[in-house]
């Protein structure tokens, strides 16, 4: 028997789409600074990269990383049973808050990059602790 995906996992495969369009980006700017070959290539030297591509490069890493805490809690809101409202809400928050980031590091919107960040870790603390308590 199938279940139809809850909000959370259906923004959790969204947010991975997400994070392959902006390895993507990542490498298109790369591609742009320093040619296809290198970016093929071992990447032995390292050429003069943008700023644009090396905030591209740190936005890929940062959703990395928050994408391994937003999964936790999806994995515990769907364990534990503690879909709803709230979890739901929160998942979309941090899908918007993620898509956001990235033209909020790539054009160095300050201090609106650090908000943006701290809205989506917000979201995702908020569904961990709903699962757990």
């Amino acid at each position: 028997m199938s279940l139809p995906p809850t909000p959370e996992l259906t923004v959790l495969g969204l947010a991975a789409l997400l994070q392959a369009f902006q390895i993507g980006l990542a490498g298109w700017s790369m591609n742009r600074d320093a040619g296809a070959d290198w970016n093929a290539g071992p990447r032995d030297d390292k050429p003069p990269l943008s700023p644009l591509t090396g905030r591209l490069r740190r936005a890929v890493d940062n959703h990395f990383q928050g994408l391994a805490f937003f999964t936790i809690a999806v994995v515990l809101v769907q364990l534990t049973g503690s879909n709803g409202t709230l979890t739901a809400a929160c998942a979309w928050a941090y899908l918007a808050a993620r898509a956001l980031y990235v033209p909020a590091y790539a054009w160095a919107w300050s201090p609106w990059r650090s908000v943006i960040w701290g809205m989506g870790f917000l979201a995702t603390m908020v569904m961990i602790l709903t699962a757990l308590f």
